[in-house]
């Protein structure tokens, strides 16, 4: 049939020319055991706990990140997973850990203040008791200001992102109208001055903060405490050095409440002798460098099709200042229970499914790009390995912990009458919306950018962009039980229809190598 398929979806989305549409085949028997084992004998609570509170936080390459990696190989072995490994995926670079964390203003009165050590940051020397000094630069030239007179001192910086009340509640979930407006073709994006303008002030801003770090360590500062923002006690966490083993010395440097740092700032600036109390103390592993992913597998039952794989994933490591509840334990919890989920109800998938727990995501994605650069493709040559023909899906999750509204499709519009399909029998639990678009930043990208069809959920956002992600504030507490239990389902759901259908998924073209680009 060469004409056009009208889909009726919204946005009137159409299908390439010379795709036929299959009917596909839903088993709502399965569908029904697996909603019943997801609602009704849920783990996935108890997989949360497991991931946060007694793996603790999962920086990349740290002791948390190694327990976690450890008891996920473990927990889903023993649920009957086969061929589970902690697999390493190449170099990463050095572990880091913290031991010891305190700050408290002792001048002109004793405060306890909320703060951590930014990542990869040396200690102090032991307990340090100095005085502040505010540094407020917007060029290098401004630092000359401050020459010979941070030696001994504590270094305050600005708090770029000052908190301000607001009038809108931390958590929200999407609205009909919101879920409408993502089905509606996106606007393509165009370049502008202002773009380039604001991409060379982040570069601007960039260099200046290395030149300012190479500053206050030739002056002779002690330590520096710094804020990126927040409010109401929740602080924004980040890198304060290279995680390279040949990293060149940085300061100790703490990330502070703004609230914290503000009332320091303005103590000093109005002539007030300002006194802190500060010791960090953190910890370096540079005797194994490599970065691992965690798999394991379902094994596929047909004859000619068990050698082909669906997979679902989602990254273990997390930033420190908290246990990665929602960034994303969430994610992994929900996926684990996915495959629980589907051991427990007794399927027998003809396709392998495969699950990936991937590391070192939030320093760039390396865990999912290195293992499809090492199973799949490099983006760089577009040279494909053998088993980059073998795999009919793969599906993300790292969006929060709200439960799934939909999906997005990464513009592979050829999938949209297939997802249609498979959330019917899941409109009762809110999944219903189906976009083109793309979500970014996760781990679907590494799949996509080999022109496999790599998927991400729609989520609801709750208090992700305003409270938990990247924050001290990312705790077991912030994890809803019947969302999490939704999410598992309509995860599962999906893996399973993957590994049934008679086809794999469709592809959109490959893309070109990235290095011609």
């Amino acid at each position: 049939m060469n004409k056009l398929l009208l889909l009726t979806l919204a946005g009137g989305l159409l299908l390439r020319p010379g795709h036929a549409q299959q009917t596909e085949k839903v088993d709502v028997a399965v569908l029904e055991k697996i909603k019943d084992e997801g609602l009704n004998r849920s783990k996935v609570m108890e997989t949360a706990f497991y991931l946060t509170d007694v793996s603790g936080p999962r920086l990349a390459n740290s002791e948390g990140l190694q327990r976690a990696n450890a008891w996920t190989k473990q927990q889903l072995t023993s649920w009957g997973l086969v061929n589970a490994n902690i697999e390493p995926w190449g170099t990463f670079g050095r572990g880091w850990d913290i031991e010891k964390s305190y700050v408290a203003m002792t001048a002109p009165y004793y405060h306890a203040m909320i703060g951590a050590p930014k990542a990869w940051t040396p200690s102090t020397a032991g307990l340090v008791k100095k005085q502040v000094v505010v540094v407020k630069a917007a060029t290098e030239a401004d630092l000359d200001a401050y020459k010979g007179r941070l030696r001994d001192k504590i270094v305050l910086t600005e708090v770029a992102q000052p908190p301000k009340t607001s009038f809108e509640p931390d958590a929200r979930r999407y609205t009909d109208a919101e879920l409408q407006k993502m089905t509606e073709a996106p606007t393509a994006p165009v370049a502008s001055a202002a773009d380039a303008e604001r991409l060379a002030a982040r570069r601007a801003q960039a260099t200046l903060r290395a030149k300012m770090a190479d500053f206050y360590l030739s002056e002779g500062a002690v330590a520096v405490l710094s804020s990126r923002g927040g409010s109401e006690g929740t602080f924004f966490t980040s890198n304060g050095a290279p995680y390279a083993p040949d990293a060149k010395p940085v300061l100790p440097e703490m990330e502070m409440a703004p609230e914290d740092q503000l009332r320091l700032i303005r103590l000093a600036e109005a002539g007030i002798p300002v006194e802190l109390e500060l010791e960090t103390r953190t910890r370096f592993q540079t005797q194994d460098l490599k970065g691992y992913n965690v798999v394991a597998e379902i094994p596929g039952t047909d004859r000619k099709l068990k050698s082909e794989v669906v997979m679902l994933g989602g990254h273990l490591d997390s930033w420190h200042a908290a246990s990665g509840a929602t960034d994303n334990a969430a994610g992994c919890a929900i996926m684990m229970e996915a495959v629980r989920i589907l051991k427990a109800a007794g399927v027998q998938p003809r396709r392998t499914i495969r699950i990936a727990l991937w590391g070192e995501e939030e320093q760039g994605l390396h865990g999912s790009k290195n293992y499809v650069k090492n199973h799949f493709a490099d983006p760089a040559t577009m040279q494909l390995l053998p088993d980059h023909a073998k795999l009919a899906a793969y599906f993300n999750l790292d969006n929060g912990a709200g439960k799934i509204r939909g999906i997005y499709t990464q513009g592979n519009e050829a999938v949209m009458p297939i997802f249609t399909e498979w959330l019917k029998p899941l409109a009762e639990l809110g999944a219903t919306t189906i976009t083109k678009r793309n979500t970014g930043g996760t781990d679907h990208l590494s799949f996509d950018a080999v022109g496999l069809p790599g998927f991400q959920f729609i989520q609801d956002p709750l208090d992700y962009g305003t409270r938990t992600h990247h924050t001290n504030m990312d705790t077991y507490e912030r994890l809803p039980p019947n969302d999490l239990k939704q999410a598992a389902v309509v995860v599962a759901t999906f893996v399973y229809n993957a590994a049934m259908r008679d086809q794999k998924l469709p592809r959109k073209p490959l893309p070109a190598a990235s290095k011609a680009q």
